[in-house]
């Protein structure tokens, strides 16, 4: 594949199936609020049939991120799996309207292709059910070597260690980047996540397979395993990466050895759906890193991008965020 690409993102091609509901709904349907569950493919078959008026857009948190890092202007790839069906065609079209390169060749047989209910409650919670199906097929062979070489950037979404090929595709990826000398970020994804996957999360930091770490508080408190939040950020900044931690409408604190920066949240009118938040964050600060900006602007960008996309429903921008960021006074 030839393209130029700054950022190039690997992760689960999901497409989000977005609705509102109430406590009420979720208490029915046995989900608990705020979390991400993992079902079967009779499970996402039962809640589409009950669906209550849904949004269907692609998704997948990587996914999302790159979608983010494109709409700032800064060229962007992705590598994923979906099926030969209706919803991975779907999801292919949408990435590729978007201006993200995108050439991972469909499955023809097994799960189809993967999607995650979400469901915002009038608080602007969100609450998911993902069923993985196609995505987490995602084996070595469908990695790119020459576009991995390319990037400046190699975005890795924690999501993907739920399944042996995914994760060894995830580590061929982040060896030959850093056998290239390019820089490559992981995300922990979810809380969740981090507790199944904790020892390997930091393996991968102290291997230098990974050099770049973005958590929210509730993953890093996880990953370290501390109600203590000041105490977590010692022991991230110990591993020697570069730690982006989120905070929701704290901002976010950026450590990188003994250096620490702190950037506020932007304000915004109202909390509409937190669904996206922490992949328009990583977006903004992936598209800042690819330029070489400094942690202050990183930061201001993905604080930008995460508000513009917790006012509307959905984890896509809809806005052009290159616009936005001039509009702000900031340079990608």
């Amino acid at each position: 594949m030839s393209t130029t690409v700054e950022v190039l993102g690997l992760g689960n091609s999901l497409v989000d199936i977005l609705a509102y509901a109430d406590d009420d709904y979720l208490s029915a349907q046995e989900m608990l609020k705020g979390a991400m569950n993992l079902i079967d493919e009779d499970r996402a078959e039962a809640l589409y049939a009950a669906r209550v008026d849904p949004r269907v857009i692609s998704g997948g948190s990587a996914a999302n991120t790159i979608v983010g890092v494109a709409s700032f202007g800064v060229p962007a790839a992705y590598i994923g799996k979906v099926k030969r069906d209706p919803l991975g065609a779907a999801f292919a079209d949408d990435i590729r309207s978007t201006g993200v390169a995108f050439a991972t060749a469909p499955a023809e047989h097994g799960p189809a292709t993967g999607r995650c209910f979400i469901y915002v409650t009038p608080d602007g919670e969100r609450t998911m059910n993902t069923y993985l199906g196609a995505s987490s097929y995602l084996a070595p062979p469908d990695v790119d070597e020459a576009l991995v070489k390319a990037a400046k950037v190699v975005y890795l979404e924690g999501y993907m260690w739920d399944r042996p090929a995914a994760k060894t595709a995830f580590q061929k990826a982040g060896e030959i980047a850093r056998a290239a000398g390019r820089r490559v970020a992981l995300t922990l994804s979810d809380s969740f996540c981090v507790d199944r996957f904790r020892g390997e999360f930091i393996d991968l930091m102290r291997s230098k397979t990974v050099d770049t770490i973005f958590a929210n508080t509730d993953e890093i408190l996880s990953l370290y395993e501390t109600p203590h939040f000041d105490e977590a950020l010692d022991d991230l900044r110990a591993e020697g990466v570069l730690g982006i931690v989120t905070r929701s409408e704290k901002g976010c604190v950026v450590v990188d050895g003994d250096r620490t920066w702190e950037v506020p949240a932007f304000p915004i009118a109202k909390l509409i759906d937190t669904t996206g938040a922490g992949d328009m964050f990583a977006a903004g600060f992936l598209a800042g890193l690819a330029r070489d900006r400094d942690m202050i602007t990183c930061g201001r960008l993905g604080a930008l991008a995460a508000a513009e996309i917790i006012q509307h429903l959905g984890a896509r921008p809809n806005v052009s965020l290159a616009d936005l960021a001039r509009e702000n006074g900031l340079t990608v």
